[in-house]
C-alpha cells in the first residue's frame, strides 16, 4: 500500500513508470483495433497533431514514442492524466489490468525521492562542525554567505570521462571575450553538502541554461540522468531554450531520446566545428 502522498498521482511524473509498465501499455495499445481505442486515440487524446500522429507509425513501439515525447514536452504528463485519459477512452481494462505494476513503479519513484532528499548521515563530531550559514546560500566556493549568492551563466551536465572537454569548454567560452560564467561541479561546488539538493538549487535557481555533454558514457550516469531530467522538468517543450544537448565525439549507442526534440550543438562535424563555440556562446548569452 503506497502512503497517502504518492497516491496522488496527478503530481506524479510519467518518468516513474519504468519499461515493464510501458511495454505492457504497448502490448495493449499498439495493434490497431477496430472497437477498442488504440495509441493512435492516445495520442490525439493527448494533443498530438495529425501529422505527428502520422510519423509514428513507422515505429515499432509508436505506444512508447508518444508516452516520452509527451512526458517531455508538458508538465502535465503525469501517471494520474495518464490513468485518467486512458478511462475517458474506455480502456479502463487497461488500468485495472496494469494498477498493481503502475503502484508499485509509483512507490519506488516516492522512496528514491526521499532517499535523495535525506541529507547523508554524519558522526556526531561531524555534525557539531555545522557551518553558521544555510546550505543552500554558501555552497559554491565564490558564494558570499552573507551577500548575493553566485550565479552562473550555464551549469554543465556531464560525466567524469568527458571531463577534458569541459576542460575545453571552460577554454573557450569564460577565458576568452565572451566571458561566460559556467558552473561545473567539481571546480565550483565546496564539498560536504547533499549532492542532490545542490544540484538542484544550482539549475534552478542559480544558472540560466544548463549544457548537456551527450556521450555513450553519459547515458550510463545516473547523476546525468537525475540533472537532465530535473532542467527538463522546469521546462517543459524547450519553450525557454533552458537546455542544450552538446556532442563532441561519435557515438556508438542512440541518441537519448528524451532530448532528439531539442536543436543540437554538434561539434563532430567538421562543416560546423568553426561555428561551434560561437554558436554556443550566443545560445548562453540570452537573457
Amino acid at each position: 500500500i503506497i502512503s497517502k502522498l504518492s497516491l496522488d498521482l496527478e503530481k506524479i511524473p510519467l518518468v516513474a513508470l519504468n519499461m515493464t509498465v510501458r511495454k505492457k501499455l504497448g502490448l495493449y495499445l499498439n495493434p490497431k483495433h477496430t472497437v477498442a481505442a488504440d495509441w493512435m486515440a492516445l495520442a490525439e487524446a493527448m494533443g498530438f497533431t495529425y501529422l505527428e500522429i502520422k510519423n509514428y507509425e513507422v515505429s515499432k513501439n509508436p505506444t512508447g514514442m508518444v508516452l516520452e515525447d509527451w512526458q517531455a514536452r508538458t508538465t502535465e504528463a503525469s501517471v494520474g492524466k495518464l490513468l485518467s485519459v486512458l478511462s475517458e477512452l474506455d480502456r479502463k481494462d487497461i488500468v485495472e489490468d496494469l494498477r498493481h505494476l503502475i503502484n508499485e513503479d509509483v512507490r519506488k519513484y516516492c522512496d528514491n525521492l526521499k532517499k535523495k532528499a535525506e541529507p547523508p548521515l554524519q558522526v556526531p563530531e561531524v555534525d557539531s562542525c555545522v557551518p553558521r550559514t544555510p546550505e543552500r546560500s554558501g555552497i559554491t566556493v565564490d558564494d558570499d554567505p552573507e551577500g548575493v549568492p553566485e550565479m552562473f551563466d550555464a551549469f554543465i551536465c556531464y560525466c567524469q570521462s568527458d571531463f577534458a572537454f569541459v576542460h575545453e569548454m571552460i577554454r573557450e567560452l569564460e577565458q576568452t571575450d565572451y566571458k561566460l560564467k559556467l558552473c561545473v561541479f567539481d571546480r565550483d561546488v565546496l564539498p560536504g553538502s547533499c549532492v542532490w539538493t545542490i544540484t538542484s538549487e544550482l539549475i534552478e535557481k542559480r544558472c540560466k541554461r544548463m549544457v548537456v555533454v551527450i556521450s555513450d558514457e553519459y547515458l550510463d550516469s545516473d547523476d546525468c540522468d537525475f540533472q537532465t531530467k530535473f532542467a527538463l522538468s522546469l521546462c517543459p517543450g524547450a519553450r525557454s531554450k533552458r537546455l542544450i544537448p552538446v556532442i563532441y565525439k561519435r557515438m556508438t549507442k542512440p541518441f537519448p531520446s528524451i532530448l532528439r526534440f531539442l536543436t543540437i550543438c554538434d561539434y563532430t562535424r567538421p562543416c560546423t566545428q568553426a561555428w561551434f563555440w560561437t554558436r554556443l556562446a550566443k545560445a548562453l548569452s540570452l537573457p
